[in-house]
């Protein structure tokens, strides 16, 4: 039976150039060594792609042909279906957990991989799962403006949403309004809830909302954003790229599809 290989050079992903000058993932029966030679464990990833097996693993000297090429993941969301780019997620985040659970916290015991999704040391029997951060990203609009900011972190120069990360203890809906208020000194009202999105970079789940202003004066948290403040819709800067939850937040209240 074939099964789809997601194999990682140094971080990158290896595409498949089909004939008709798209891209794929690798489908063969067996591990294609002999353009990738596995470096650690070989993982095989749940669930499968419309009934084809799926496996992953990294490796560090690639030797590609003509019809191979490497990707940054980010960039294979413009080359893949929807459906292999996801998967690719799921497989980087399994071996970014993978490279950074080889020894057991609790005792520095080696660990193994025990099921798909765990590892239990050999020495003291501690099992561990893979880890995710989940971060909370808010569009705020008030009227036809909307709230864009540029992060200190963005490597481009498009203004994108307010986020942040969920503390220990806060639910959801509290982490949206404090992470507004700390990094704009803005209250907000009717927050609804918009949807999720895996964010493999490196091991994130992003949870977003819509809001609307109540109150406040900008006020930037200038450790975490170089620039924001209202735009109109008319006349928006540079947004994020289609891949993310951002956009799509921001798509939605244009209406656009």
């Amino acid at each position: 039976m074939k099964k789809y290989w997601f194999i990682f050079n140094n971080s990158q992903l290896i595409l498949e150039k089909t004939a008709d000058g798209d891209y794929t993932i690798p489908l063969e029966e067996e591990i294609p060594s002999d353009i990738a030679k596995p470096v650690g464990d070989i993982h095989d990833i749940t669930p499968s792609l419309g009934g084809i097996a799926v496996k992953t693993y990294s490796c560090t000297n690639a030797t590609l042909d003509a019809d191979h090429e490497l990707s940054p993941l980010r960039a294979s969301y413009n080359k893949l279906p929807s459906e292999l780019y996801y998967k690719a997620g799921k497989c980087a985040e399994i071996l970014y957990w993978d490279a950074n659970t080889q020894y057991c916290g609790t005792c520095g015991g080696k660990m193994k991989l025990h099921t798909d999704i765990s590892k239990i040391c050999t020495k003291c029997g501690r099992e561990v799962w893979p880890l995710l951060s989940t971060a909370i990203i808010v569009l705020i609009h008030r009227g036809d403006d909307v709230l864009l900011v540029h992060a200190n972190n963005f490597k481009g120069h498009y203004y994108g949403l307010v986020a942040g990360f969920v503390e220990t203890g806060e639910t959801l809906e509290e982490a949206v309004r404090r992470e507004v208020m700390e990094e704009t000194g803005l209250k907000i009202k009717n927050l609804r809830y918009f949807g999720s999105q895996p964010w493999p970079y490196p091991c994130g789940l992003m949870v977003g909302f819509h809001a609307d202003y109540e109150e406040g004066e900008i006020h930037l948290q200038r450790s975490e954003l170089g620039d924001g403040g209202w735009f109109n819709k008319n006349d928006l800067p540079e947004i994020p790229e289609k891949l993310s939850i951002a956009r799509k937040l921001i798509d939605d209240w244009l209406g656009c599809k």
